[in-house]
């Protein structure tokens, strides 16, 4: 296998090459091996791949038609860390599942209908399932439109999603620990898992305003060896186990919102720091600041009209969360997300 049917897409604030299972190799080395070749990882730059030397860009989507009752693709996300070549399934990817729904719809997949298309995706890292709704007039997935999301320079046509299942879908419960409150290295934490496992964080406690740039943050050696202290004990805590080599829990250092959110968030992803936040991390963020007595009380601010749809800020702006919940615990996540077709061809190992 010299060459792979692919195409690159940008979902959400993120990016990277798209396939169908069946085009590539089925036993999982073979695969890990092809993917790196493809990405150009072990390299810092990418320099001789696809990959865009950055965690955020350097994202693969693999997508099959699904045999489960009521879900019509399954999506597999891998992340690909530039420089070492480590290939993870720990976690999911709300950004990139924004493309799975118009890239199901161009392989066939899932046929298009009028107006607007329903993608019914198992989500096979967190073993939970969303709704996609694409804009499909006369039939066709369109990629321009009005819909705008910071952190991507134009508008695009919208694509909202809905997940379900979310709460506790990596760690078994939307407090995995059972506390709203644990404390680690002497830091008070709220260890949330709906959707994507996160470590809220004050940045007071770090001696930070938590509205620090990226680069200012990227620079602080002794705050990211810090962090990864705290995680790796997070990481035992959140029933995830040995998290040295796994991109999960992310780290968020939460401060009091400026623009109108919830709060102010920074997230180390875990060892860069995001450029906006994740969609399931802005998700678990958000159903964290909720939650009574957690480290967001005294800071994190609700809207007296709609207390459930709320602004999770970030360094390029905010994202929007819809959280509903029954008997505790979040049981539907809605976001808003775009996406944009970039190229499709083939890429050569």
């Amino acid at each position: 296998m010299n060459s792979i049917p692919c195409m690159i897409m940008r979902g959400g604030t993120s990016k990277g090459p798209f396939f169908l299972a069946e085009d590539l190799p089925q036993e999982k080395a073979a695969r890990d091996k092809a993917l790196l070749a493809i990405m150009g990882s072990p390299d810092g730059r990418q320099i001789d791949g696809i990959g865009g030397a950055h965690p955020l860009t350097s994202k693969v989507a693999i997508v099959s038609r699904s045999e489960r009752d009521g879900v019509d693709v399954d999506y597999l996300f891998l992340q690909v860390t530039p420089d070492t070549g480590m290939i993870s399934d720990a976690q999911n990817c709300g950004n990139m599942l924004a493309g799975v729904g118009p890239f199901a719809i161009e392989r066939g997949l899932v046929r298009a209908q009028n107006i607007e298309t329903t993608v019914r995706v198992y989500m096979v890292n967190s073993d939970s399932r969303a709704d996609l709704i694409v804009q499909t007039p006369d039939g066709q997935v369109i990629y321009k439109g009005d819909a705008h999301i910071d952190g991507v320079p134009k508008s695009h046509a919208p694509i909202l999603q809905n997940y379900f299942g979310t709460a506790g879908a990596q760690c078994g419960a939307l407090l995995p620990t059972g506390q709203v409150i644990d404390v680690i290295d002497g830091t008070e934490c709220t260890l949330v898992d709906n959707g994507m496992p996160s470590v809220l964080l004050r940045a007071a406690d770090f001696g930070l305003s938590g509205y620090e740039s990226l680069e200012d943050l990227e620079n602080n050696e002794e705050l990211k060896v810090r962090l990864e202290f705290i995680r790796l004990q997070a990481g035992t805590l959140m029933n995830l186990g040995d998290v040295s080599e796994k991109t999960i829990p992310k780290m968020c250092l939460i401060a009091p919102p400026r623009q109108g959110g919830i709060i102010s968030t920074r997230t180390f992803i875990p060892r860069r720091v995001h450029q906006a936040v994740g969609v399931l991390a802005a998700a678990s963020d958000a159903a964290g600041c909720m939650i009574i007595g957690s480290v967001a009380e005294g800071m994190a601010v609700f809207e007296d009209n709609n207390p459930c749809r709320v602004n999770v800020e970030h360094p390029s702006g905010a994202l929007t969360v819809e959280l509903e919940w029954e008997g505790g615990t979040v049981i539907r996540t809605a976001l808003l997300r775009t996406a944009r077709k970039i190229m499709d061809g083939t890429v050569f190992l």
